[in-house]
């Protein structure tokens, strides 16, 4: 989610060029540029979690669509033109001011002596609560602190200078009166644009939430939330987001109507490749592995239909989705196509900005589904079989490369007891906390899968069993200091683990038994504890 300050005024100098280009030269084609070019802004803001910054690029892009029409409605009005500058300015202003604060964040990292760019994805890893019962929420705080947020109260008045990333900001709704509630949450707006903005603690009426969200709030927690809910929504804000380019596939006869397509996702670094026959649709598919594709409806020797029945017919591609481009009109034959395998009829000329919402919307979808079959449910880690492949893929390389790795199995201790105690829902939430600080606490290359009820595993590349057992021990440590809260009381939970690496063998399969029997020796040593596997006299 970080991002060049370069890159963002770019974007910004690309939007200010377009529209200066359509006010000397009002044509439709220039607003067409205008608006693509504005799409590629407001999409980039929201990918980096720049929250108020969205806000105003897609307020200007609302009005820029409801006034896009076509070649007979432009040049647009006088007064139209005006409303666009206008909200154009307040972009521009709150533009510079976010960069400002960029530069001047970088300029005091320069005089701490702290090297590396600024990270900029709000909430990420930084959490401001702005309250006047600030006692009320330190539970959450500290529990926020063990999932490596640096979660810190302040006052609305006295907030202090922002010195790494943007924070996110919770704003306390108790004992605020609706304009108090107005006045705090615009001024926070205006003063840190960037920054996402929650209500914390709102009560469920529909004029407050309606207000505070029209007025720059980005999510809005009802009072009476539970704490740990909470922290798990924050938590789940704070996960990095998979920004890898969508892969679309365009059968399309037309070298025009292929380059019209591909300029409107190129704006949106979107990878695509385009074929003209459809006969060759099977091989683009293994070769270039798309996540959508856009087909046309009619081409020499084989129409779209026919294509996509064809796609079909292989269970690899079942789900992949498909919409159609084409000029076709009959309302019959547009069911007909959809009928047949088609997700999504749109009809040419095509609204780029439409397009490129409707691409993403499915490909994010399509992207959800893949993970729901290669990831765990409640905690969203690798599901046990992902977890297995992975592990075998990560040994092989990392034997074939001279470089060590661990694998280990880890289990919470008396979890039975504390099903039976404070029930499932809280067991639910204890699990899911351990996968969270794993996820915090590992690399990104590190493999952390969900074995099975209790049960994790954790694979650990370039890392041997005596690094590893330092890692783990930290985390260990940190997860049975947890206070979880259950009514009006709190309670803690420890875990045991053991680990193997590659000394014991090349063999994923057995790392992973080996690991089992480490960790049955650390539960039967007294739980709470790392043991490591020792490799026997007799082994390979």
């Amino acid at each position: 989610m970080s991002y060049s300050p370069l890159e963002l005024a770019g974007k910004h100098q690309s939007v200010e060029s377009c529209w200066e280009s359509y006010r000397k030269r009002p044509e439709f084609e220039g607003f067409v540029e205008f608006v693509i070019s504005l799409n590629s802004l407001t999409e980039f803001l929201q990918d980096k979690g720049l929250a108020g910054l969205t806000h105003a690029g897609q307020s200007l892009e609302q009005l820029a669509l409801s006034l896009f029409g076509d070649d007979s409605n432009h040049p647009l009005p006088a007064e139209a033109q005006v409303e666009i500058s206008g909200l154009m300015a307040r972009l521009s202003q709150a533009m510079q001011q976010h960069l400002a604060d960029v530069k001047l964040r970088q300029e005091r990292r320069a005089v701490h002596g702290e090297a590396g760019p600024v990270a900029d994805a709000p909430g990420f890893r930084s959490i401001w609560l702005l309250s006047k019962q600030a006692e009320r929420w330190q539970d959450m705080l500290a529990q926020l602190g063990y999932f490596g947020m640096k979660a810190s109260s302040h006052h609305y008045h006295e907030l202090p200078p922002v010195m790494d990333d943007m924070p996110m900001l919770l704003l306390d709704a108790t004992g605020c009166e609706l304009e108090e509630w107005q006045h705090r949450l615009a001024a926070l707006r205006a003063q840190l644009p960037a920054c996402r903005i929650i209500g914390l603690s709102m009560r469920a009426e529909f004029n407050l939430l309606q207000s505070s969200l029209a007025g720059g709030c980005d999510i809005c927690l009802l009072e009476d939330t539970p704490v740990d809910q909470i922290v798990a929504r924050l938590l789940e804000l704070g996960e990095p987001v998979d920004l890898e380019p969508f892969r679309i596939l365009i059968v399309e006869d037309s070298l025009t109507a292929t380059k019209l397509v591909q300029r409107a996702l190129d704006e949106r670094q979107i990878s695509t490749q385009a074929i003209q026959d459809p006969k060759q649709v099977l091989h683009a598919l293994h070769q270039f592995n798309p996540e959508l594709i856009l087909m046309d409806m009619h081409m020499p020797g084989c129409t779209g239909v026919e294509a996509t029945r064809i796609i079909r017919q292989d269970n690899h591609y079942l789900s992949i989705p498909i919409v159609y481009l084409s000029g076709e009109t009959d309302v019959a034959l547009q069911v007909e196509a959809l009928r047949l395998g088609g997700d999504l009829f749109l009809t040419k000329p095509f609204n780029p900005v439409f397009l490129n919402a409707i691409v993403k919307s499915k490909v994010e979808r399509y992207r959800a589904l893949r993970r729901s079959m290669y990831h765990d449910s409640l905690t969203g880690l690798l599901n046990h079989t992902s977890t297995k492949t992975s592990l075998e893929a990560s040994l092989s390389s990392m034997l074939a490369q001279g470089q060590p790795m661990t694998i280990a199995m880890i289990d919470i201790d008396h979890f039975k007891r504390v099903n039976d105690t404070y029930g499932h829902p809280m067991g639910d939430q204890v699990i899911r906390s351990l996968a969270w600080l794993l996820r915090q606490r590992l690399r990104k290359t590190d493999i952390v899968g969900r074995y099975g009820g209790e049960e994790f595993v954790v694979g650990l590349p370039g890392v041997d069993a005596a690094q590893a057992q330092g890692i783990l021990d930290r985390i260990r440590t940190d997860f049975a200091c947890i206070r979880h809260p259950y009514r009006d009381q709190h309670f803690s939970v420890s875990f045991s683990a053991g680990a193997a690496d590659h000394t014991i063998s090349g063999d994923a399969e057995d790392l992973i038994n080996a690991a089992d029997e480490a960790l049955y020796h650390a539960k039967r040593e007294g739980r709470n504890r790392i043991h490591l596997a020792r490799r026997t006299p007799n082994a390979a």
